[in-house]
């Protein structure tokens, strides 16, 4: 199958980039120019398409049967302002998504976000894909607001898509600044790790099972023509962040210490993340990651 993605350089879409690419699969992925770097090694290069999102033209797109919709603007603190934000994350892609319309893509799979759920996650003991949207930052609120628009954009155009909302993902390639690249890095150097009392509920999910799974849905052979669906994508293993804490430093048999409580929950920090319904099962702590 020929795939346009989008993201190609980033977390999940080198890694998706590997699977596909490995599966036989031709791919062309967005960058934004030649010098942009893909998190992780790949082993072979794409069909690679040197453009901003709202540049994209129907030809560009020639072939493609799917779009997969990887790429995110500022996933990652500090987020950009929301004028930015929304207009990389919602007014971008809808001009993306238009040229690939036109192109005769019939097929899309976008990553959501977790995040769009904001506070409305601490109400629900599983969060299911129709719970308020309430986020609680710039990011999560211009996810949200794609979420919505780009659902009602294939609805009227009578389009295949799925929103996948992705839990925590993390793994090789991830931002160093982030929890388990932080962490990994404290325990292989021997060092402590200060962190909160981590109490937080979250559901970790390796990134090569997210790129696995974003890969079996955007191939698969029986889509519907026109159906619209949300997907809440995990492992379905809720644990709080001191306990995966624990776990990542044995498996790293790490000689430091984790010092809980000695850096404070961020201000508005939601203490609860779990998904419920129309999860997409995968195998996050299968991985060696920890």
């Amino acid at each position: 199958m020929k795939i346009a993605l989008t993201g190609g350089t980033g977390f999940i879409g080198s890694h998706f980039l590997n699977h596909a690419l490995s599966a036989g699969h031709s791919v062309t992925a967005l960058r934004r120019s030649p010098q942009s770097k893909s998190r992780i090694p790949l082993l072979s290069p794409p069909d690679w398409l040197e453009r901003q999102l709202d540049e994209v033209t129907f030809q560009d797109l020639h072939g493609c049967k799917v779009l997969v919709h990887l790429a995110t603007h500022t996933g990652n603190v500090p987020y950009d302002n929301l004028a930015n934000c929304l207009h990389w994350n919602l007014t971008a892609v809808l001009s993306l998504f238009e040229q690939a319309r036109l192109a005769g893509i019939r097929r899309f799979v976008v990553a959501g976000s977790c995040f769009e759920y904001g506070s409305s996650g601490e109400r629900f003991d599983a969060i299911p894909t129709d719970a308020p949207l309430e986020p609680t930052n710039s990011y999560a609120a211009s996810k949200a607001a794609a979420s919505i628009a780009l659902l009602q954009w294939a609805k009227e155009n009578k389009l295949s898509l799925e929103l996948l909302r992705v839990f925590h993902v993390y793994g090789e390639g991830e931002a160093e600044s982030r929890f388990w690249p932080s962490l990994r890095r404290a325990a292989l150097a021997g060092e402590d790790f200060p962190m909160t009392e981590g109490e937080q509920i979250r559901d970790f999910v390796a990134v090569e099972d997210v790129a696995r799974t974003f890969l079996n849905r955007a191939t698969l052979s029986n889509w519907p023509s026109a159906a619209v669906q949300v997907f809440n994508l995990s492992s379905g293993e809720p644990i709080s962040i001191r306990s995966f804490a624990q776990r990542c430093w044995e498996h790293w048999d790490a000689n430091g210490k984790l010092l809980f409580g000695q850096i404070p929950y961020r201000a508005g920090e939601v203490m609860r993340y779990v998904p419920g319904e129309n999860i997409i099962l995968t195998n996050s702590f299968t991985s060696d990651l920890c």
